[in-house]
C-alpha cells in the first residue's frame, strides 16, 4: 500500500512557476514600447514650436536628448536590478515611460523636458535589462528570440512615426494628444508584465565583480559596434529626409522615403539573428549587413534621385541587420543572464552616448562645408570603425574568457 505524502503545512506551499508564454508576451509587450518616444516628436517638431515659440535648436532638444538618456540611465539598471529585481525595475520604469509621454504634453516647457527626460530614463533602464531576462528565461532561443524582440523595436518607431501626426490631426490637430496617445500601450504594457512584479531579487553572488567587464577587450568591442551602428541609425533618422530635400525632393516624399527605409528594417530585424546564428561565428553577419548600410547610405547621398527609394530599402535592410546582430552580441558574448545584464548596460550607456554625437555631427560638417561629401567621408569612417569593431565582437569569444 502506497504511503499517503504528508500534507504541506500552511504558510509553505510553493508558488507554481511561472508560464513560460506569459514572460515572452511580457517582455514583448515591453519591448513595443521602447521607441514611440523617441520616434513620435519629430512628425509634430514643427507644431510644438509654433505652440510654445521655442527656438530650434531648443526644440532640437527635444528628438536629441531620449538618446542622452539611454546612456545616461542605462549604468543604473543593473544597480537596481540587483537590489529590487529585473522585473521590478522593468516594471517601475515602465510607469515612469507611460508617465512621462503623459507629462510632456502638458505645462510647457517645463513639462514638455521633464516628461521627455522621464520617457528617456524609462527606455534606458528597460532596454538594459530586457536582454538578460531574455538570456535567463529563455537561454537556448535567446539569440534567435532577439529577433522578434528587435522586429517589435522597429514597428513600435515605425509606428509612432507614422501615427503620431494623423492622431494629432484628428484630435483638433492638437500635437499634445499626438505624443499623450503613447502613453497607453506602456500602460497596457505594464498591465500585461504586473505578473512579473511578484519575483524578488535574487541573491547576490558572493565576489561577484561588476568592474571587471569595463577592462574587458570583447565587452569593449561589442560596445563599439553597438555605438557606431546606433550613431549611423539615428543619423538617418534626423537628417535623411533634409538631405533628400537638399537634392530637390519634396517634404512629402522625403518622409515617406524614411518611412520606406524603416519599414524594410523589419524584415532584417526578423531574420538579422538567424542569419547571424547560421554561420560559425557573426563575422559574416557583420559584413554583410555593414555593406548595406553603407551602401545604401551613399546611394542617397550620391545616387540618382529617381533611386532614392531603392537605396532607403538597402540602407533599411542594412541597419534592421546591424541592429538585431548588435543586440544579439550582447547575449552570445555573454555566460549567463547576470554577464548579460551587465554587458548589455555597458553596450547600451556607453553606445547610446556615442550614438548621440552623430547627428550632431552631421549638422556640424554641413555647415561647415555646404555639401555633403565630408558627411559621406563621415559615414564612411564609422562604418569602417563599425565594421573592425564588430568583427571582433563576432568571434566566438565570451567576455570574462
Amino acid at each position: 500500500m502506497r504511503p499517503e505524502k504528508p500534507e504541506r503545512p500552511e504558510g509553505m506551499r510553493t508558488h507554481p512557476t511561472r508560464p513560460k508564454w506569459l514572460i515572452l508576451l511580457g517582455v514583448l509587450a515591453v519591448a513595443l514600447n521602447l521607441r514611440p518616444a523617441l520616434t513620435s516628436v519629430a512628425p509634430v517638431l514643427g507644431d510644438i514650436q509654433a505652440s510654445t515659440g521655442l527656438s530650434p535648436s531648443i526644440a532640437g532638444l527635444l528628438t536629441t536628448a531620449p538618446v542622452l538618456c539611454l546612456g545616461i540611465f542605462g549604468p543604473l539598471a543593473p544597480w537596481l536590478a540587483r537590489r529590487i529585481g529585473s522585473e521590478r525595475t522593468i516594471g517601475l520604469f515602465l510607469a515612469v515611460l507611460g508617465i512621462g509621454c503623459i507629462v510632456r504634453a502638458t505645462t510647457v516647457p517645463l513639462g514638455l523636458f521633464a516628461g521627455t527626460l522621464m520617457a528617456g530614463a524609462g527606455i534606458g533602464v528597460i532596454g538594459v535589462l530586457l536582454p538578460a531576462t531574455l538570456k535567463r528565461e529563455f537561454p537556448d532561443q535567446a539569440a534567435r528570440l532577439t529577433g522578434i524582440y528587435t522586429l517589435l523595436l522597429c514597428l513600435g518607431a515605425a509606428a509612432a512615426a507614422g501615427l503620431t501626426a494623423p492622431v494629432a490631426l484628428h484630435v483638433d490637430n492638437s500635437w499634445r494628444a499626438g505624443l499623450t496617445v503613447w502613453s497607453l500601450p506602456a500602460l497596457l504594457a505594464l498591465l500585461i508584465w504586473s505578473p512579473q512584479l511578484r519575483r524578488k531579487a535574487p541573491p547576490r553572488a558572493a565576489g561577484a565583480s561588476t568592474t571587471a567587464i569595463w577592462k574587458d577587450r570583447i565587452a569593449w568591442q561589442v560596445t563599439l559596434f553597438m555605438g557606431l551602428q546606433s550613431s549611423l541609425a539615428y543619423c538617418v533618422f534626423g537628417w535623411l529626409p533634409f538631405i533628400l530635400q537638399s537634392r530637390g525632393a519634396s517634404v512629402g516624399d522625403s518622409g515617406v522615403t524614411l518611412s520606406i527605409s524603416i519599414g524594410a528594417q523589419l524584415l532584417t530585424a526578423l531574420t538579422g539573428p538567424f542569419v547571424a546564428t547560421a554561420f560559425r561565428d557573426q563575422r559574416p553577419a557583420v559584413l554583410l549587413f555593414m555593406g548595406l548600410t553603407l551602401a545604401g547610405l551613399l546611394g542617397i547621398i550620391y545616387g540618382p534621385l529617381s533611386s532614392s527609394v531603392a537605396w532607403a530599402i538597402v540602407l533599411g535592410l542594412g541597419q534592421g541587420g546591424t541592429f538585431s546582430v548588435a543586440l544579439s552580441l550582447i547575449v552570445l558574448r555573454a555566460h549567463d543572464a547576470t554577464m548579460t545584464g551587465r554587458l548589455s548596460g555597458m553596450a547600451q550607456s556607453v553606445g547610446y552616448t556615442l550614438a548621440a554625437m552623430g547627428p550632431l555631427m552631421v549638422g556640424t560638417f554641413y555647415d561647415w562645408h555646404g555639401h555633403w561629401h565630408a558627411v559621406a567621408v563621415m559615414f564612411c569612417t564609422i562604418a569602417l570603425l563599425g565594421t573592425l569593431a564588430g568583427l571582433g565582437a563576432g568571434r566566438r569569444r565570451f567576455v570574462g574568457g
